[in-house]
């Protein structure tokens, strides 16, 4: 295609790292981008309008299905391992980390990738009931996608955050939503979680292992995984630019005759 004719808008640049493309993205601002999300993107440059939200690669083992371990066998309430002081929005992990660290069937802790984290994580996660996915230097981690691998609803307190598919999949089907005012509120979110019952969280947890597939990168690729879910999502969101574009040429021809004369 001649990109020249349409401004760059038949361009498709994968930029999934939040500091991709820092010198570049004002002059690239018309291609369609596929993102992990908006935080450190102006509006005019990426948005919902043409761009995609692609999920991180989580970092945790893939529980099978038919061994995902069910409410009764998950002791700890909510689990967070991860970096407790960030910067930017995600001072609220440090208020947080005060609210919940004496509580008895928390687990909220420093932890890294090193020293066998992941596999630490991921085996806390899988006898977790909640993982707490709380906002960082950017929206968004792979901490979510390592959540849905382990069959653990997220719990999201991250007010910015965009989501991958979110066109195609009801999210509040798997995961709670807390806003982050609410949160740092003593009591608020311990006290929500606890009175989600044994068959509320089955739902979720049963709806997890459904979509799971959609946040799998695999190759080759395979129908409704992670990359397949990424190109329909651009398909999709081709669609809707074509429209708009189309709309927009309504009176082109009459215009431009209007100029002339």
């Amino acid at each position: 295609m001649n990109g020249s004719s349409l401004g760059g808008k038949d361009h498709l640049i994968v930029a999934h790292h939040p500091n991709s493309m820092l010198v570049a993205r004002k002059k690239l601002a018309s291609a369609m981008f596929v993102l992990a999300d908006f935080g450190r993107y102006l509006v005019a440059i990426a948005n919902l309008q043409k761009d995609v939200i692609a999920p991180y690669k989580h970092l945790v083992k893939t529980i099978p299905a038919d061994k995902s371990t069910p409410f009764e066998g998950r002791p700890i309430l909510v689990y967070f391992q991860g970096a407790i002081y960030r910067k930017d929005g995600g001072a609220i992990r440090h208020e947080l980390y005060y609210l919940l660290k004496d509580e008895k069937d928390v687990h909220f802790t420093f932890g890294s990738v090193q020293t066998n984290g992941i596999n630490q994580a991921g085996q806390g996660m899988g006898s977790s009931k909640f993982c707490l996915n709380i906002a960082g230097d950017t929206p968004s981690s792979n901490r979510l996608f390592d959540a849905i691998a382990s069959h653990c609803v997220p719990v999201i307190i991250s007010d910015e955050i965009e989501l991958p598919f979110e066109d195609v999949l009801d999210y509040s089907e798997f995961c709670i939503f807390i806003r982050a005012s609410d949160a740092v509120k003593k009591g608020f979110l311990l006290n929500l979680l606890r009175e989600i019952n044994q068959d509320q969280w089955t739902k979720m947890w049963e709806r997890l292992k459904q979509i799971a597939l959609h946040f799998e990168y695999q190759y080759p690729s395979q129908p409704s995984d992670a990359v397949d879910m990424i190109w329909q999502a651009i398909s999709r969101k081709k669609s809707s630019i074509r429209f708009k574009g189309h709309r927009n040429n309504r009176y082109r021809r009459s215009q431009n005759l209007v100029k002339i004369t």
